[in-house]
């Protein structure tokens, strides 16, 4: 009796051994960043200056870097970019054109993540009356979570609701964004239907107030700062004050949207992503999960002050002594070599227009508000219908085609005179009907970039492409993004931790190729959608 006893343990035991170790080696935790507006280049104009124990020189010198990353659609802006890197996807095929777009089925514009069937959870107005249902495709989380049965936890954070929901995709169990009007963190019920108690500690503590309070001085000595231009510029928006330090005491309690135009908004994105981790206990057992969180102040300073703004520069040097730290929080509470980090971002920015006019170089800014009013306006006395243009979001003018039918009104007539209007502006460079993208000469990277941004239900009529280094400006001061242009495309992807070789990878690769990778890290399927290849040269 003792001998088949055991027999019965010795075959227990190797059958538990053999289910081990047929058991894919995954991290426990995989940890998606994106910092939103991060052009490429800020690893290496600012690298004398990151801390040796900060967090970019532990990713560059530890970790593997995909030098010649780009963005391989436009319009190059925050939605499309958390959309295709989760995705592995482009918009053509996730559907996220834009951060909103007219919708040609609902003949209404429509938000990226609008959804109107839900409710705001942590606040008591509209700012949670979102979800991903917009998303047309799986994202990586979404795999990781089908290959686990659901077991595997993936939360998205982010202070813009774009920011946390995209990447966190479809069964996501949180996602988690700022609303700027009560400084409160918020959800809806498309996750849950109240907040955790954490989070609502969180909210009560008031901590935007907090920062309010420190103000917003240089890390280091403002005369030391020669990655940048001067700190007063005409062509910067002095939201603030004219030039650093800036005292922000005024807000608290008061406006807690100014926070989202400083470094402390990265700090508040940091410090919830702390507790998230921890109250969610992730990472903690060998089922793998995904945090992703995205980093929505540099956006918002660089819009405001552009890439060469003292503004700017320190706000990478601060998320650098941040991003260190937190490393080292994952470090301590999941484990050194214990989890794998990606870094990217979702868009560069093009250089201020005035910044390089000053440089005799070229730029300048294109109104397509105001000139798209005055064309609606000659066209309404015409043909006197009333805004033939009903937009003009991601450089394309979208006509009302159900009232040119209507009124029995040759769409491709109409089209010509808007060109026409349109060419004459000095910072265009073409404009053309969509429907002919593939027949008219255009380089072909232009080409297939505009082809992997096109949808047909969520895509205009006619496109536009601006000269280099001009914008579509709102107003006189600070630059914006979302052309094809290798300053708005050509964006960091740092890999680090488990599964990771180190290295450089100096080759072309795309926004797209980051979510298959993780598939084969994780040995998982590649999102619904997904049109990327995985990079061998970053995987042990």
């Amino acid at each position: 009796m003792k001998k088949y006893f055991l027999i019965l343990i010795a075959l227990f035991i190797g059958l538990n051994s053999w289910s081990q170790s047929n058991t894919p080696a995954r991290p426990k935790l995989v940890v998606g960043i994106i910092l939103d507006q991060m052009r490429w280049d800020y690893l290496y104009r600012y690298q004398n200056r990151y801390a040796a124990d900060g967090g970019f020189k532990r990713l560059l010198n530890q970790g593997a870097t995909c030098e010649n990353t780009f963005i391989p659609y436009t319009p190059t802006v925050t939605a499309c970019g958390h959309a295709s890197v989760y995705t592995g996807s482009v918009p053509s095929i996730n559907g996220i054109t834009g951060n909103a777009w007219w919708d040609q089925d609902k003949q209404a514009t429509v938000y990226c993540t609008d959804d109107k069937t839900v409710k705001t959870v942590g606040s008591d107005n509209t700012s949670g009356l979102m979800s991903p249902r917009n998303l047309l495709t799986n994202t990586i989380g979404d795999e990781l979570r089908m290959a686990t049965q659901f077991r595997s936890k993936v939360v998205g954070i982010a202070l813009k609701d774009r920011g946390a929901i995209l990447p966190a995709g479809h069964s996501a169990n949180a996602a988690y964004w700022y609303d700027s009007k009560t400084g409160n963190w918020v959800t809806s019920t498309y996750y849950r239907n109240e907040l955790p108690n954490w989070v609502k500690q969180y909210n009560d503590s008031k901590r935007p107030d907090a920062f309010y309070q420190m103000g917003w001085n240089t890390l280091y000595p403002a005369n030391t700062y020669t990655a940048s231009t001067d700190d007063e510029k005409s062509y910067e928006n002095p939201m603030f004050g004219k030039k650093l330090p800036y005292d922000l005491s005024a807000y608290i309690g008061k406006d807690y949207s100014k926070i989202l135009t400083t470094p402390h908004g990265n700090s508040l994105t940091f410090e919830f992503a702390k507790k998230a981790l921890l109250a969610d206990t992730l990472g903690k057992d060998p089922i793998t999960d995904l945090l992703a969180i995205s980093f929505s102040s540099p956006d918002y300073i660089g819009h405001s002050y552009g890439p060469n703004s003292v503004e700017a520069e320190d706000g990478f040097l601060r998320m650098d002594r941040e991003l260190g730290e937190f490393l080292r929080f994952l470090d301590k509470e999941v484990g050194a070599g214990q989890y794998t980090v990606f870094l990217s971002a979702d868009h560069g920015a093009a250089p201020v227009p005035e910044y390089m006019q000053e440089n005799k170089m070229p730029g300048g800014r294109v109104f397509f508000m105001g000139l798209i009013n005055q064309i609606n306006q000659s066209l309404q006395k015409e043909y006197l219908i009333a805004n033939l243009i009903v937009s003009d979001d991601n450089y394309q003018i979208h006509l009302n085609r159900k009232a040119l039918d209507s009124a029995k009104i040759d769409r491709k007539s109409v089209s010509e005179k808007i060109m026409q209007w349109i060419r004459l502006e000095p910072g265009v460079d073409r404009i053309f009907p969509l429907e002919e993208l593939n027949t008219i000469p255009l380089n072909e990277k232009v080409r297939n970039m505009l082809n992997n941004g096109y949808h047909p239900l969520r895509s205009g009529d006619l496109q536009i492409i601006l000269k280099s280094n001009y914008i579509d400006a709102y107003g006189k001061t600070g630059t914006t993004h979302g052309l094809w242009n290798p300053y708005d495309s050509h964006i960091p992807l740092l890999w680090y931790g488990w599964g990771i070789r180190p290295g450089r990878v100096i080759r072309e690769t795309y926004m797209t190729d980051i979510a298959p990778t993780l598939a084969s890290l994780l040995r998982i399927q590649m999102p619904s959608g997904s049109i990327g290849k995985a990079i061998p040269e970053v995987i042990k």
